[in-house]
């Protein structure tokens, strides 16, 4: 159907006045071309006008595009200008630290920001080169500044890139230093940015100082002291950053730690923005990791480790039987917390609504504090509201953090050496993770977990969902009744259904335009059998996963 005149007479006049505002000739010359192909490319221009990225989750993430509804040198220039705006509003002294990842944009974004922030007079430092996000997060506290910003789309596809911000701890306050924002500071800094005037009225300063090496050096010394000195380090491990930034700072921190240095992938050892050969940057889909099993199974490695391309998030695969497979993060993240108990680490041991309720019964058992949070890490190092000293956090999506004191978020590369060190430890007397999960199982229980999760190209059919699953709420699951419905409206798009023995976590992503729900079943082991409980968990998650489809009409 053709598309209405006035719509795009509309549609022209917002193209034509952010034309004249963009700062980039590159993105003007895009948008010009989209223009001239009216009406034709009217649901495009509609699209890139549907309304400005907002800062969610993840602050700004979105389609590398011009146009208010994607990541582009205008929309980063007006979010800079409104984040320095708050700072000043907020009394925020000291400088803003910026860091950027490979991706197509990032520097550009980066350097960016710092002309804004100088040209506001704040003193703007910038990373010395393409590095992780934890190393942006740990200078944030290092330097003492009053802000960061990281310019990544973490494991987003190659087109997208992305924008987070970090609160020093003069406005994050002490559980907040070096942490993503949480609300209000969100909608504090979402309503300057709407503020922000003409970008040509924005003062632009010199791209500020570049940091030098010592910053990552200092980074890498305090990362290897999450591993006790003089424990084993025998162990062969294969490594892929996904055409990421990790690999240089996770390799220096393997040898700093007194590690064999990993073998890495060749054809993903550099940062490519093109990832070319995976189909999505993300070691939790399918076939990303699939040079990086080649290449364990090809050196005989213990172990096979990937980040994901901003290194923030750390992925496990080990040999099962005559194959590998990839550990689940839930199951990565019991493992580093028990590995921490039995270290005799003391303190709150935290992680989400979505991940497994294992983590809790062991606290129960071990005596040791717990907390579960909303998704996200910005929840998660503020969790217990600092009643107890947060020790360890860890997601189900492959974030953990085992040194909240060194990064105050998730970190992939102090995640990595202290799985390395757990699977050292275990080397040494022919044990391995998988037979630490056994054991882990034969005491608490088969924990099994998966994910429903359903990718769209219309966000509305997510929001239908939802509205269904609240409308006809499950009254049974596998058999057994719901003894719980839990709708976390207003603050949280969640509904969550237990039973006996299972728990269904519905929510969208807060990253992608996906549907996600999280399921757990637990088993108990009976006779020590841990192999049969394992068994009847898989099938009756099988179960479950067809059960909430259904009810979602998934």
């Amino acid at each position: 159907m053709a598309a209405d005149t006035t719509d795009i007479d509309t549609i022209r006049e917002l193209a034509e006045r952010w034309l004249a505002d963009d700062p980039d000739p590159a993105d003007r010359a895009e948008l010009r071309a989209v223009l001239d192909q009216l009406p034709a490319s009217a649901p495009e221009l509609a699209d890139r006008f549907a309304g400005p990225l907002t800062f969610g989750t993840a602050g700004l993430r979105g389609p590398l595009r011009a146009g208010p509804n994607g990541m582009n040198l205008a929309v980063v220039t007006q979010a800079a200008a409104g984040l320095v705006a708050w700072l000043a509003a907020e009394g925020g002294t000291g400088p803003l630290v910026i860091g950027y990842d490979a991706r197509r944009g990032s520097r550009e974004f980066a350097e960016q920001t710092a002309r804004v922030a100088t040209g506001a007079g704040r003193p703007a430092l910038l990373l010395p080169r393409p590095l992780p996000t934890p190393v942006l997060a740990y200078a944030v506290r290092h330097l003492g500044a009053v802000a960061g910003v990281m310019v990544t789309a973490s494991h987003n596809p190659p087109q997208d890139n992305g924008y987070k911000v970090y609160l020093g701890a003069e406005l994050g306050g002490e559980l907040g230093a070096g942490a993503q924002i949480v609300p209000p500071a969100d909608a504090g800094i979402e309503a300057a940015i709407r503020a922000v005037g003409p970008l040509a009225e924005v003062p632009l300063g010199p791209a500020g100082q570049v940091l030098g090496d010592e910053l990552v050096a200092s980074y890498v010394a305090r990362a290897v002291e999450v591993v006790l000195p003089g424990g084993p380090r025998d162990l062969t491990v294969a490594y892929t950053p996904l055409h990421g930034v990790g690999a240089a700072v996770l390799t220096a921190a393997f040898a700093r730690a007194g590690f064999p240095v990993p073998g890495v992938v060749p054809d993903q050892a550099e940062p490519d923005p093109d990832f070319p050969t995976v189909s999505f940057p993300n070691p939790e889909e399918p076939g990303a990791v699939d040079l990086l099993v080649a290449l364990a199974e090809s050196t005989g490695a213990d172990l096979a480790i990937a980040n994901d391309p901003d290194a923030d998030r750390c992925a496990v695969a080990v040999r099962d039987g005559s194959g590998w497979r990839m550990l689940r993060g839930d199951e990565v993240g019991v493992l580093l917390a028990d590995h921490l108990m039995r270290r005799g680490v003391t303190g709150l041991y935290a992680t989400t609504i979505v991940s497994s309720s294992l983590l809790r019964a062991m606290c129960a058992a071990r005596g040791l504090p717990y907390d579960e949070t909303l998704t996200g890490f910005k929840w998660i190092v503020r969790a217990g509201g600092g009643a107890e000293p947060l020790v360890f956090g860890y997601e189900e999506a492959l974030g953990y953090c085992v040194a909240p004191d060194h990064v105050r978020d998730k970190d992939g590369i102090t995640a990595a050496l202290t799985v390395a060190e757990l699977a050292a430890g275990l080397k040494v007397h022919g044990r391995t993770l998988t037979d630490r999960l056994d054991e882990l199982a034969a005491e608490f229980g088969v924990h099994h977990t998966d994910q429903l999760s359903v990718r769209v190209d219309d966000l509305r059919l997510i929001a239908d969902a939802m509205a269904r699953i609240r409308a006809a709420t499950p009254t049974t699951l596998l058999g057994q009744p719901v003894t719980t419905a839990q709708d976390l409206l207003p603050d949280a798009d969640v509904v969550i259904l237990r039973t006996e023995g299972a728990r269904v976590v519905i929510r969208p992503s807060g990253t992608e335009p996906k549907l996600k729900a999280y399921l757990e079943v637990v088993e108990p082991v009976t006779d020590g059998d841990v192999a049969a409980a394992r068994s009847r968990a898989a099938v009756a998650v099988s179960a479950l996963r067809t059960e909430i489809a259904t009810a979602l009409g998934v």
